[in-house]
């Protein structure tokens, strides 16, 4: 477009302000009189000779290639609508056409008689005229209606009365012209849109457990042979390489999966890079500035946060790395934590490479273990560790002889 006009109105400071583009010309509605009581508020400053293309703010589903060939197919002076055929189309205006098949007018659902209901040929609302001729006709609207507004659909009586022609073009598919006005037509366009998307990456390649069990909300690029099951929602930039296997319920969002890795079943990717041939999950959660080098296992509740792993590094079960950095080769033992936060501040730990962390380890960062250390489960450890050797810090074990269990009272 050589210039986009935006009507708004109540509550449109909020649209106004999440679309900050300069190039915008923006239009206030103050009273909303109808929809072409709407348009005749931005004509004013768009030039007689120049073709106006009139979108509508709630069919959110229009494609590029309906508007072209809405545009292909009005005449030069002509008036063009975009119409869809609707097996309900209860709620919509009705095309109405003559002997030839040209639209001679549009009656809103409100104003139509039951013969007119029964027509299925629905007014999207997207039309394309001429400037000048679009001007004079909204200055010839009034509001003798049941709605007592101005209709933008009435200009079409306009041009057929002044013998311009007025062409209506079907929309290959009705989804894509989909209004809303309340909740359950909201679903309903989420839904096809969805379906649009999934259709999109099944054509690409990607195969699906369910095509109408995954949410995409954002860009997902994926690449080939990409695997994803049931319920899976990708939220922001999602990048998945080839060979990615994704399991059932898993969350990911503005995250980076690299080529042949796993994702299995509910796990939470936020804000993470993974490189490849990774394992993650069942119930991992993967915090931002988390960054896996190839070959991590992370598994079953474990939780990452800002933290860097090495190449076939493994952090199994129930541990929590954060703030850290660990190096290549290394296990992690089941339990392990970080302790980064003092209470005021956050401290980093930095763990070398081959070390092997034993189970209920409890690193106290700041700290740092040495490559190729080892540190004896149930350690508390509050200061580095040397490479090459076995760290322990626990107390003794004591047994108490003659100690009784303490009884339960009878109950009275």
């Amino acid at each position: 477009a050589d210039s986009i006009h935006v009507v708004y109105g109540h509550g449109g400071d909020a649209v106004r302000a999440a679309f900050p583009d300069p190039s915008l010309s923006w239009h206030a509605q103050h009273e909303q009189l109808g929809t072409g009581h709407a348009v005749a508020q931005a004509l004013p400053e768009i030039p007689a000779d120049h073709r106006v293309l009139v979108l509508c703010g709630d069919v959110p589903l229009i494609r590029p290639q309906a508007l072209e060939s809405l545009l292909s197919s009005a005449e030069d002076t002509g008036l063009a609508l975009l119409t869809a055929d609707l097996d309900d189309p209860a709620g919509y205006g009705r095309i109405q056409r003559g002997i030839d098949g040209s639209v001679v007018g549009i009656v809103e659902q409100a104003d139509a008689s039951d013969d007119v209901l029964r027509i299925t040929e629905i007014n999207t609302g997207i039309l394309t005229a001429p400037a000048g001729k679009l001007s004079e006709w909204i200055g010839k609207l009034d509001r003798r209606n049941a709605q007592g507004e101005y209709y933008l659909t009435d200009v079409v009586e306009q041009a057929v009365a002044d013998g311009t022609p007025v062409t209506g073009v079907v929309i290959d598919d009705a989804r894509d012209a989909l209004g809303i006005n309340d909740r359950v037509q909201l679903a309903a366009a989420e839904r096809a849109l969805q379906r649009r998307l999934a259709n999109e990456l099944l054509q690409a390649g990607v195969s699906l457990a369910d095509p109408e069990r995954i949410d995409i909300r954002g860009e997902l690029s994926a690449g080939r042979d990409v695997f994803i099951d049931i319920n899976a929602i990708l939220i922001g930039r999602v990048t998945l390489g080839e060979g990615v296997r994704v399991g059932p319920n898993v969350l990911i969002r503005d995250s980076t999966i690299g080529d042949g890795t796993a994702i299995h079943a509910n796990s939470v990717i936020d804000g993470a890079e993974i490189g490849a041939s990774c394992e993650i999950g069942p119930f991992a959660r993967l915090r931002p500035e988390t960054k896996l080098a190839a070959r991590v296992k992370i598994g079953n509740f474990v939780e990452t946060k800002k933290s860097d792993i090495g190449t076939g590094s493994k952090v199994n079960h129930l541990s929590y790395v954060g703030d850290t950095t660990i190096g290549i080769d290394v296990n992690v033992g089941a339990g392990t934590i970080t302790c980064n936060y003092d209470g005021a501040n956050k401290h980093r730990t930095t763990i070398g490479n081959d070390v092997f962390i034993g189970s209920s380890v409890n690193l106290v960062a700041p700290v740092t273990i040495g490559d190729g250390a080892a540190i004896g489960a149930g350690s508390t450890v509050t200061k580095d560790a040397p490479a090459g050797q076995l760290t322990v810090a626990r107390t003794r074990q004591t047994s108490i002889p003659h100690w009784k269990r303490p009884q339960k009272k009878p109950a009275k």
